[in-house]
């Protein structure tokens, strides 16, 4: 379900901008714009549905209008035209009591620039949006407490921001985001000041918080890597609007058009792309079936092996033609012959490692559910298809290439 909407959301600047919205739909460009009516562009007719409980990332270069659109979202910018819902109540037509409350209610942000008060302590800082609501000092000390031993600073309460390094001190600024208790978290390049390997542990973090939160999280990055990694929808922007809204898979393997392409032609698919993106239908047959009706399928099909499912379609194990083909003659169950310790895989595992499971693999690698329910499997010819950019979901034979796949 939505739980934040916006429909032909825009903002120029300059004189008489609201004037040059018509424009927009007329077809002017921004360049035609600024040239002609001396108005700047910064967000143009940009509209999106934002799920609840999901890493929503809008990315772009320098210029593209991201900061300028997340700031909307709050209105701490004011479109020029558009909508933006909030649970289907619009933000544009609030009063300034109704956007005061959505602000201290709904929406908290994380900013760049950590904005801590140097001359309070680290629980002061975490529990002034509190303070300002006027929460009752018990009630608001609990809440900063709790914020600060989600974002692993319990014992730091009584520091001050000077003694924290630029990761803990970003911390701070997400406890006190969090201490509010926001259905929808906005963070405008949260991680960018920070050094490459604290900015890694910033994103495992956040993760992990969202793994316990399950809030709606708006991120803000012009780093495509991080938008990759933490974003379960990433929006691509450039110039002012949106060209293209997807999956990280689906940026990286159908980009919408040669700017998007070029956007993420250097990007290490292996490390980015999961065993889901990959696997393929498997051929199952039901434990309960005998070793004739075994061989029978796999000559059908064309293929040297099956896997064994109960009917809750949980992997039992593997079965080879050679083993069924002896089980018939000494009229042996597929109980009997099945291969239990084949390699088995979480669907959210990178491919990059599964080169060297699927490389000593005598079967192919079968992907499983957190119950042991059969989702598909891999072939080494998929893992190789995948980083040549073919698609995933295509239908192949599981063990087309050899019973190892």
């Amino acid at each position: 379900m939505s739980i934040l909407q916006l429909q032909k959301v825009s903002k120029l600047f300059g004189p008489h901008a609201e004037s040059c919205v018509e424009l927009l739909e007329q077809g002017w460009t921004k360049e035609r714009i600024a040239k002609e009516k001396n108005v700047t562009v910064g967000v143009n007719r940009v509209s999106l549905d934002i799920e609840a409980g999901e890493i929503f990332v809008i990315m772009g270069l320098s210029g593209s209008g991201k900061s300028t659109l997340v700031r909307m979202l709050n209105r701490l910018i004011e479109p020029t035209s558009g909508e933006i819902l909030v649970h289907g109540k619009d933000l544009m037509k609030m009063n300034k009591e109704q956007l005061r409350t959505v602000r201290r209610q709904t929406i908290s942000m994380v900013f760049q620039k950590f904005a801590l008060f140097p001359h309070r302590t680290v629980l002061e800082n975490v529990e002034y949006g509190l303070e300002i609501q006027k929460a009752e000092k018990r009630l608001r000390r609990e809440k900063a407490k709790q914020s600060l031993e989600l974002v692993g600073l319990k014992g730091w309460e009584d520091k001050r921001p000077d003694e924290l390094s630029g990761g803990m001190q970003q911390r701070v600024g997400l406890a006190r985001a969090l201490a509010n208790d926001p259905e929808i978290l906005l963070m405008d390049e949260a991680f960018s000041a920070l050094d490459p390997l604290i900015r890694r542990d910033m994103q495992d973090e956040l993760l992990d918080l969202q793994e316990k939160m399950k809030k709606t999280i708006i991120f803000i990055t012009h780093d495509l890597d991080e938008a990759l990694r933490i974003g379960d929808r990433i929006a691509l922007m450039k110039d002012g609007a949106v060209v293209q809204v997807g999956t990280p898979e689906e940026i990286l393997t159908q980009p919408a058009n040669a700017y998007v392409e070029r956007f993420v032609e250097d990007v290490d698919l292996s490390k980015v792309l999961t065993a889901s993106h990959v696997m393929r239908r498997p051929e199952t047959i039901m434990v309960e079936r005998g070793p004739r009706v075994a061989l029978e399928m796999m000559r059908e099909r064309g293929i040297s092996n099956l896997f064994v499912v109960d009917r809750a379609k949980r992997l039992l194990g593997v079965i080879t033609a050679e083993d069924a083909s002896a089980a018939m003659r000494s009229g042996q169950s597929l109980e009997n012959i099945l291969i239990v310790d084949g390699p088995r895989v979480h669907p959210d595992v990178v491919i990059n490692e599964l080169f060297e499971v699927t490389s000593l693999a005598k079967v192919p690698l079968a992907v499983v559910d957190d119950e042991n329910r059969l989702l598909g499997v891999i072939v080494r010819g998929a893992l190789l298809g995948a980083l040549a950019g073919e698609n995933g979901s295509k239908e192949v034979n599981p063990d087309a290439e050899n019973t190892a796949g």
